[in-house]
């Protein structure tokens, strides 16, 4: 099986990214993290990449007057890494997907789209929503991502109960449970070639 050139995007804690790193050295994930980018420094999610001697680099989106300058500076380092395959982890701003990255940028969301999506709906506001809507579930969703947010096509769920008295950090918790096997399935797939309108650009 081909070892996939990840590229992880970030502008948090880097749970997400913690989860590759750990599953990589286990043998569960064929991939190597070639670079890490945050939008935002002195977060949690850039010292776990030093501390694993991973090239890692902040675009402060603060900084940007616009996306698409933030996205412009974000596709130069990019470039320099030629990456098989972008993972949005825990990444709060629209990323301008240029052509050549076309359904080669992976999200995940913390719920299940269409529902609890878009802009707005991000980290604990999404779980907020959830207990407020009244569901009996939740869950997460990885999906390709496209230049709106939490819209592109869906690539797969998984589901989690939500509980009487479950508070926004007890669902947050579960889901990100669910997180933490759905995304490393999904990249697996990719590496497969499984994925309904996957852009075949490695062999």
């Amino acid at each position: 099986m081909k070892i996939l050139n990840l590229a992880v995007l970030i502008s948090g804690s880097g749970r997400t990214l913690q989860n590759f790193i750990d599953l990589i050295a286990q043998g569960k994930l064929p991939a190597t993290i070639q670079v890490v980018i945050s939008s935002k420094s002195g977060v949690a999610g850039l010292e776990r990449a030093r501390e694993h001697n991973i090239p890692a680099f902040v675009v402060d989106r603060k900084q940007y007057k616009s996306k698409d300058e933030f996205s412009r500076d974000i596709n130069d380092i990019l470039k320099k890494y030629s990456p098989d395959l972008i993972t949005l982890a825990g990444f709060l701003h629209l990323y301008v997907i240029p052509p050549e990255y076309h359904r080669k940028v992976l999200n995940i969301h913390p719920a299940l789209l269409p529902d609890f999506g878009g802009d707005g709906f991000y980290g604990d506001k999404v779980h907020q929503a959830v207990l407020d809507a009244g569901v009996k579930e939740s869950g997460c969703t990885v999906h390709f991502a496209d230049n709106t947010y939490d819209t592109g096509p869906i690539i797969l769920q998984k589901r989690v109960p939500v509980l009487a008295g479950d508070t926004v950090h007890t669902l947050a918790d579960r889901v990100f449970e669910a997180e933490k096997e759905a995304y490393p399935e999904a990249i697996r797939l990719f590496v497969e070639g499984k994925i309904k309108g996957q852009k075949q650009a490695h062999s």
